[in-house]
């Protein structure tokens, strides 16, 4: 049986606040150097993805796969966008037009033009950006794999079965885990572990009774599938009945493959039993980085053709800790930070995405568990499926600064 290995709080033979010190004066080096190349390669970030969404739509006259793979690319490259600029990547970056600042892009009316999906824009910044990104792999962190879906961890499911669950989550996990998510992150901070599957699904989308689920529904579900399945569709009834159904088909079925791409690409980046998570808070930005980067795995970097079917987050333990950076800049700094904490002794994995999506897997059927650095200092030997830090509190330690 494979176990979890509670430590104490923090790695043995690092100098923390050397490290931080080092990757910090890389980002202000990197921040000096901002100009007209990145706001040029944003705008080709988003000339292609609107490229991938016409050649998807003008070959969706009959159901076929190159319309399919074409329309999600284009979905999923907005959000590549979306990400980016919601983070502040291109606030600093000289003569950058307001509608790619992170107070402007995707707010109030803006949401229909930069980025309409099934989440809220700024649902998606208070949970992403803020809770995930300030307490990643805390115990408030909301998107922690090993607690999600400890309902599947702890069930007596067949293997078999579990990963069916897995598959049906992640062709569908933007609706049914994102939108819902986002909205209940406003209201609650944190995240329980998920012991039940049901009680998940109709507290978070299903309990009309509750005023969340009920903008859920006005607000994500209703406009998203109208303009997309329906709306959209009916604009080409000039061409025929035959188009509109063809249009339909091929959108429903890009839909579930953007899900499934987006949860291959995102799902695995804190997930796998050789990356920690904490039972505090961290202090000072020297622990900051050093956990943002045991916390992270990469992917292969390096490759434009790569990093943008990754949609930059092939460079994820770049961008934890320098969250505020233009997507191209990650591929610059990548060696550098590799070799300052090969340097400094702080594990640094990077993977290909298909073996991180394994270890993935791995932890949420239960066969594996993440590593734990506790406040408490005990070392325990615990079974993968309940593994849980005994000092464990929602928000342990003093808030410390990224940067």
């Amino acid at each position: 049986m494979d176990t979890a290995l509670q430590q104490p709080r923090r790695l043995e033979n690092v100098d923390y606040d050397a490290f931080g010190e080092e990757v910090f004066a890389l980002r202000d080096e990197i921040h000096a150097k901002l100009g007209k190349e990145d706001l040029a390669h944003l705008w080709r970030m988003i000339w292609l993805n609107r490229m991938f969404t016409f050649i998807g739509y003008a070959t969706a006259w009959i159901p076929n796969p190159i319309s399919i793979y074409c329309l999600s690319q284009g979905v999923f490259g907005r959000w590549l966008i979306t990400h980016h600029v919601s983070h502040g990547g291109y606030d600093a970056v000289p003569n950058v037009p307001e509608r790619f600042k992170s107070k402007v892009f995707g707010r109030g009316h803006r949401r229909w033009r930069d980025w309409f999906d099934w989440i809220i824009p700024e649902a998606w910044h208070h949970e992403h950006n803020i809770l995930h990104h300030c307490h990643t792999s805390e115990v408030k962190d909301p998107d922690l794999v090993e607690d999600l879906s400890e309902f599947l961890r702890s069930s007596g499911l067949p293997k078999p079965l579990k990963y069916v669950i897995i598959f049906l989550a992640g062709i569908t996990w933007k609706f049914s885990y994102y939108a819902p998510n986002t909205l209940r992150t406003m209201d609650h901070n944190g995240v329980e572990p998920t012991t039940s599957l049901w009680r998940a699904v109709w507290c978070n989308g299903l309990d009309l009774r509750v005023s969340r689920v009920r903008r859920l529904w006005l607000s994500c579900y209703f406009p998203y599938a109208t303009v997309t399945f329906i709306l959209i569709p009916l604009a080409f009834l000039p061409f025929g009945k035959w188009v509109v159904l063809s249009v339909l088909i091929n959108r429903v079925l890009a839909e579930f493959l953007t899900n499934f791409h987006s949860f291959l690409v995102i799902a695995p980046n804190h997930a796998g039993e050789d990356l920690y998570r904490f039972d505090y808070r961290y202090k000072g930005r020297g622990e900051f980085a050093v956990n943002q980067v045991i916390s992270s795995c990469n992917y292969h970097c390096g490759s434009p053709i790569g990093d943008y079917l990754q949609i930059w987050l092939n460079y994820q333990i770049e961008h934890h800790i320098f969250p505020r950076l233009p997507m191209i800049r990650y591929r610059e700094c990548q060696p550098v930070v590799k070799e300052i904490c090969e340097r400094h002794g702080v594990p640094y994995v990077q993977e290909p995405v298909w073996k991180r999506f394994w270890r993935m897997v791995q932890i949420m059927v239960g066969d594996t568990s993440m590593q734990w650095l506790c406040e408490a200092e005990i070392q325990q030997m615990v079974p993968p499926a309940v593994a849980t830090c005994p000092s464990a509190s929602e928000d342990a330690g003093t808030h410390g600064k990224a940067a």
